[in-house]
């Protein structure tokens, strides 16, 4: 057993403690395997220990150090994969120590490893008139330009993240008024999300379109590739990116080149809030567990401070500042301020 015991503890980590204790998502799984592939990775190429032999007395607070700075010198990870990184570490040995309070001290070293700071990056957002110039690209008079039209127009319309987006079957659609789109969010949370009118119908027609109304294709993707398979994640962006290219062609730099689908996301919310729709209610529409995240986009909204700053000065009570030409003194023109 001792020879054996991270190997041990980590495949029940995986088949036993994420699914079944935590019910994370895929997606999860997904991150949390490639951080300990690139761990094992590490041992084996830095410290000479193989998979096969790692144990828990190879760890400490030191290794899983190192491990990370050599993610961002070797593999140039950014600040923010490199926290993801150690979110998953942390998460594995809290599990170990309550399985095996032996380890505690070892856990706890390695728990207490703070994440890096990192910049915050500026929120990208279309406009209102920029998000119109991009909806109007798909050509409707072709077949997969609908469909593409109804991903587009649903992408924005429901603020979703493109994986919940990828994620959807017809069953996750209800288009009788009032219209909602049912999405499977982070942590396995669903929410539901109102739909316009005007995107509710592009959705309807399109679902006529590919006979996606009959029961037997309810748990089929709503929206798919050539081979019928879910589009993925690099298939939205490649769709977008193709329609970002073409309005650029038409009124050129009219639009960033760089925008991905999680801009799209971050549109809807900006243009929620230049609305006046509450922060509460934005925060639900996303999905966030937490208000703190959602108000990220009033403080990246310069519209919004600048009507705030309006509403709250008054010319008449503002204190008058001496002007430098009545008093050239310096120090008393200080002291006067």
């Amino acid at each position: 057993m001792k020879n054996c015991d991270f190997a041990y503890y980590l495949s029940n980590f995986f088949t036993t403690y994420l699914p079944g204790h935590l019910n994370v998502s895929e997606n999860t799984v997904y991150s949390y395997r490639d951080t300990f592939t690139k761990l094992l990775t590490y041992f084996k190429d830095e410290r000479s220990v193989p998979p096969d032999k790692l144990k828990f007395s190879h760890f400490s607070r030191d290794s899983v150090e190192d491990f990370l700075t050599w993610l961002e010198n070797t593999s140039h990870c950014s600040i923010s994969t490199r926290n993801q990184r150690l979110a998953a570490i942390k998460s594995f040995f809290r599990y170990v120590q309550v399985e095996q309070p032996e380890y505690l001290m070892l856990c706890q070293s390695i728990i207490s490893i703070r994440s890096k700071k990192s910049p915050k990056p500026t929120i990208q957002y279309l406009t209102g008139e920029e998000m119109k110039l991009l909806l109007e690209q798909p050509d409707t008079a072709d077949r997969n330009g609908r469909r593409d039209l109804a991903l587009l127009s649903l992408l924005y319309d429901s603020a979703a993240r493109v994986q919940e987006i990828c994620d959807l079957t017809v069953r996750n659609l209800r288009l009788t008024s009032p219209p909602v789109v049912r999405l499977n969010g982070k942590g396995r949370k669903i929410r539901e999300v109102p739909l316009s009118a005007p995107c509710a119908d592009i959705l309807r027609k399109y679902i006529q379109e590919r006979k996606l109304d009959r029961q037997d294709r309810m748990d089929e993707p709503l929206f798919f590739n050539s081979q019928g398979r879910n589009l993925t994640r690099s298939g939205v962006s490649f769709i977008l990116a193709k329609y970002i290219s073409k309005a650029n062609a038409v009124s050129p730099h009219s639009l960033p080149s760089t925008i991905t689908p999680h801009c799209i996301r971050h549109s809807k919310a900006m243009h929620l809030l230049e609305s006046g729709v509450n922060l509460i209610y934005i925060r639900d529409f996303l999905g966030h567990e937490s208000i703190e995240t959602t108000q990220i986009y009033a403080k990246a909204n310069p519209e919004k401070k600048r009507a705030a700053i309006s509403k709250t000065y008054d010319d008449s009570s503002a204190p008058k500042m001496p002007d430098w030409n009545d008093n050239p003194d310096l120090m008393s023109f200080l002291k006067g301020l």
